[in-house]
């Protein structure tokens, strides 16, 4: 294994040129701290106009206080010194479902913990469902950005949010955009369009990875996009409660196949914004595909010193084509 430290400048060069080219598939994989990013006025300060998961979890911990939420926070067990996420919580939450059957699990009986379930998908909606500022956002300058080139390749983006910002940009530019559903009342998930990816290089591929706070399956298990009353419908964010062998027809999995697919093959340049490498699963996509793929390149954009981000330094360790860029330093780090 090789360590080198370089100008970040230079690296920075490199990436404007990879984006210039005009034969390059580009994509761009937005995290959770692209919406964190976003200020708002409140008064004589300012407040980010979504919080954090870590802020996301004290809110809603806190106003579900009543529901006996932190008696499932206790049941997770997890790493010393890691304390459970929302994500974390909603996932035990609809592991316990599966498994309670007519029986209690700590006290808890099944439609408690649907209703638990119900509840924080409620809060998550509410806490996320933020307009986006009227003065121009970077996600307002990623997607002027997007509409003034023209390429072979339809520009690709990749969100593990489940909120509305990337949409509410590309759509303020006139934007076309594709993400796997097909309608305007009750918009259906069509597997077979995401499949042929047969669109214009003028729109832009949308996948929604982690879901989203408007994406809902009706009790026959059919998934649209649209509005819907939770008491009638069940909301669709966030996977872990999906088995493996069924959720293949699932959009979460569709969605993060078109990941995959994307630096399977040919020229691909992805960055990365607002991306800490804390997801596995998608840690996995990327360096499965990156190491199989020499003509594929990972660029992390990162908001601090490298060395805040030991995950993301992990998974640079594996492969020679993915580079960070951080606050302090650049590292590159050959293949183990």
């Amino acid at each position: 294994m090789s360590v080198q430290v370089c100008n970040p400048y230079r690296q920075i060069e490199i990436l404007q040129q990879a984006l210039v080219s005009d034969k390059s598939k580009i994509g761009f994989l937005l995290g959770a701290g692209c919406p964190v990013s976003i200020l708002i006025k409140n008064g004589d300060k300012e407040d980010r106009l979504i919080q954090d998961i870590e802020g996301l979890t004290k809110q809603i911990c806190g106003a579900l206080a009543n529901k006996r939420i932190d008696k499932i926070t206790d049941r997770i067990q997890l790493p010393e010194n890691t304390k459970a996420t929302i994500e974390d919580i909603l996932s035990h939450i609809r592991l316990l479902i599966e498994v309670v059957g007519k029986g209690e699990i700590d006290n808890f009986k099944k439609e408690d913990l649907e209703e638990l379930e119900k509840e924080i998908c409620n809060q998550i909606t509410n806490a996320v469902s933020k307009e986006l500022p009227e003065n121009e956002t970077p996600y307002h300058q990623l997607a002027l950005w997007i509409s003034g080139i023209r390429r072979n390749n339809a520009v690709e983006i990749f969100t593990p949010n489940c909120d509305l910002l990337i949409e509410s940009a590309l759509e303020s530019k006139n934007i076309p955009f594709f993400d796997g559903f097909i309608g305007s009342r009750k918009a259906f998930f069509d597997l077979h369009s995401i499949e042929r990816e047969s669109l214009p290089s003028r729109w832009v591929k949308l996948w929604k990875l982690h879901g989203s706070i408007n994406w809902w399956r009706d009790i026959n298990g059919n998934i649209f996009r649209g509005h819907s009353n939770p008491g009638e419908n069940k909301q669709m964010i966030y996977p872990s409660h999906l088995k493996y062998e069924e959720s293949r027809r699932m959009p979460y999995y569709a969605m993060q196949d078109r990941l995959g697919h994307f630096l399977a093959a040919g020229q691909a340049v992805l960055v990365t914004c607002g991306y800490s490498f804390v997801d596995k699963h998608l840690n996995a996509i990327i360096l499965e595909r990156l190491s199989a793929n020499p003509w594929a390149i990972c660029f992390a954009l990162l908001h601090s010193g490298l060395e805040k981000y030991p995950k993301a330094l992990d998974c640079a360790k594996k492969t020679t084509n993915l580079t960070l860029i951080g606050k302090t330093v650049l590292l590159l780090v050959g293949r183990e």
